[in-house]
């Protein structure tokens, strides 16, 4: 075997999993792109499916809170995900594929989200612009996107099922964190974080604040985000934070933008 060519290098020979090398540069503190930005995720189940009642009020106060904060603006799925995913999964599809056709769908909330915004900059934009937004946000943008993460036919294994873990909430989570965002807003169609689904039990009691730890401990059989997010934020270098709030109720969004308390704040 010959000799390995090499050029000059602090990770010279390294095999970028060593336990050490990590450790070497945890200190190093990634660069922050847009850390006054405000990334708000509406959810396609909670929110656009329930049409123009809920929908057109909403943006509204998006679209006034824009006149103050550097927003993103990212949208899920709902409903139509729900039916491509129980077709495909009814079909055998692999798991990657059906990360592929829920994208589809959040993609077109997206853009009918970015319509109806534009009185106020509304932009329709994808995932190789993020690098694009200081300077659109500079001139008078408000970007859209989608939030379903790009791994597509790279979705990973789910490890129980079928249903791609990364949808929306990690999506636009994902985006804060790269982006070096202020924070990240998830608007649902209830209060917050519940100790149970409030749909199913009316007595379910709401969590104001809460960590990942906690979270993860209670074990719940069903939540109000997705749970790969809790992992994700674990993780996570600039954005130790969520807040789930209610978009159906007006003014949720400016209290949450003033980093009022509102909802549920989810701590890393």
């Amino acid at each position: 075997m010959g000799d390995r060519h090499e050029l000059e290098n602090k990770l010279k020979g390294e095999s970028l999993v060593r336990k050490g090398l990590m450790r070497s540069h945890a200190h190093i503190k990634p660069m922050r792109l847009i850390p006054d930005l405000h990334v708000i995720k509406i959810g396609g189940h909670g929110t656009m499916d329930y049409g123009r009642e809920v929908v057109i009020p909403l943006v509204k106060e998006i679209g006034e809170a824009s006149k103050d904060h550097k927003l993103l603006i990212v949208t899920g799925g709902g409903v139509r995900v729900r039916h491509i995913l129980d077709i495909g999964i009814d079909l055998g599809m692999p798991t990657g594929v059906l990360a592929e056709l829920a994208g589809k769908i959040s993609e077109q909330n997206a853009e009918m989200m970015a319509l109806l915004l534009s009185p106020w900059g509304g932009t329709r934009i994808k995932g190789e612009d993020l690098l694009d937004l200081p300077m659109m946000l500079k001139l008078g943008f408000l970007p859209v996107t989608h939030g379903t993460p790009p791994y597509g036919l790279f979705e990973h294994p789910p490890g129980t099922g079928l249903i791609p873990p990364h949808r929306t909430d990690t999506g636009a989570f994902l985006m804060a964190e790269v982006l070096g965002a202020a924070s990240c807003i998830l608007v649902k169609n209830v209060d917050g974080m519940f100790t149970e689904n409030p749909f199913v039990n009316p007595d379910a009691t709401l969590i104001p604040e809460t960590t990942v730890d906690e979270l993860l401990a209670m074990d719940m059989e069903d939540m109000v985000l997705e749970r790969k997010l809790l992992y994700l934020l674990k993780d996570a270098s600039s954005l130790k934070q969520v807040r789930i709030i209610n978009g159906h109720k007006r003014g949720n969004i400016a209290k949450a933008l003033r980093g009022e308390a509102v909802g549920t704040l989810i701590r890393a």
